[in-house]
């Protein structure tokens, strides 16, 4: 990470924990009424009046989920809440509260917080949640980020991943593979920067995978158009670690095969582009890139009808009984069995 040699920074013993915690979150709101007790107590106090709870806990850490050189703090502070209320989505769920613990060490100023918390305030505005408490302690590795999220759901609308019956629709929200790709054009241009720091990389042509990987969007308007339609899914999982694998998932619950349709899958024009440039094929990137944060999930065929012109939302396979297995239908039109690569698999 570059810095401003002339840029102000305040040591976080100045303030201390306590005094830490109250600088950071002094900006936070209070918007629900079910957020009875927020920050400032041994513990929050929430009241739901008889509705389901859905609560989900992620952890970030540096060097692993993401590199400063190229990430900026407010944009981090922002991802943090949003892969969280991801989660909260896939439930069919709405996200009412969060909770954000860090650890940091002491190469971080006060001001870098500051910015990270500025990201964090951003998304609990856009997406209308409570930051509710948290924790705060110091780190020998860097800064890592648990953020858990809670959301309240009408009991019986909730979805699981265990749902999905033989003959359902498979249909993901969005487009997939763009986080991944804007990671290599990142990767690329931080090699790039080492060798010549005074090289300016022009990213333009890549501004919207890298936006996809720096500052992705959780899918709530897909919760609210789902409900205008009147569709409940059947079973329904957030796209974070690749379509292949939150297919396997809803499989393996639910106790159904796939047939997943090559031809279907849904990729951004920026994205073939790119893939083309770094010579990887598309159709892998959407299965085992990761971190679209789109909503994969299964409805049954008679509400078909109801989703069929949506631009939002793409039939991309069918599920079948378990018997059959799970495969890819290529354009050539072969069976492939669909396997979980995932990230660490992707470069061997």
């Amino acid at each position: 990470m570059i810095e401003d040699k002339n840029q102000q920074r305040t040591k976080l013993s100045d303030l201390g924990e306590f005094g830490l915690i109250d600088h950071l979150t002094k900006n936070f709101k209070i918007t629900h009424k079910s957020t009875v007790k927020g920050i400032g107590d041994d513990a929050a106090v929430l009241e739901f009046n008889k509705k389901r709870i859905v609560v989900t806990t992620d952890l970030l850490v540096e060097g692993v989920h993401f590199d400063l050189s190229y990430m900026p703090l407010k944009h981090l502070g922002y991802k943090s809440i949003v892969v969280n209320l991801s989660d909260v989505f896939a439930m069919n769920a709405k996200a009412t509260q969060v909770t954000v613990s860090i650890a940091v060490s002491n190469r971080f100023p006060l001001e870098a917080l500051e910015e990270l918390y500025a990201g964090i305030e951003t998304a609990a505005h856009i997406y209308n949640v409570d930051v509710i408490g948290g924790d705060t302690t110091s780190s020998t590795t860097g800064l890592l980020i648990s953020v858990t999220a809670i959301g309240e759901v009408e009991s019986g609308l909730e979805v699981y991943r265990n749902g999905a019956k033989p003959s359902d629709l498979l249909v993901v929200t969005g487009d997939l593979g763009a986080a991944y790709m804007g990671l290599q054009v990142l990767e690329r241009e931080k090699e790039v920067y080492k060798v010549n720091p005074n090289n300016q990389p022009d990213l333009e042509p890549y501004s919207y995978i890298i936006e996809r990987q720096l500052k992705p969007e959780a899918r709530k308007d897909v919760v609210k158009l789902l409900e205008e339609l009147d569709v409940k899914p059947t079973a329904m999982i957030d796209v974070s670690d690749g379509l292949s694998s939150e297919i396997i998932h809803i499989c393996k619950q639910s106790e159904v095969g796939c047939d997943l349709y090559e031809d279907k899958i849904p990729l951004d024009p920026q994205v073939i582009s790119t893939c083309e440039e770094f010579n990887i094929d598309s159709t892998t990137v959407a299965l085992n890139g990761g971190e679209d944060y789109e909503l994969l999930f299964t409805i049954s065929q008679a509400d078909y009808p109801k989703i069929k012109a949506n631009p939002n939302l793409t039939i991309i396979g069918h599920m079948k009984d378990a018997s059959e297995g799970l495969h890819l239908v290529t354009r050539a039109d072969t069976r492939i069995p669909i396997k979980a690569q995932g990230w660490k698999n992707f470069n061997e």
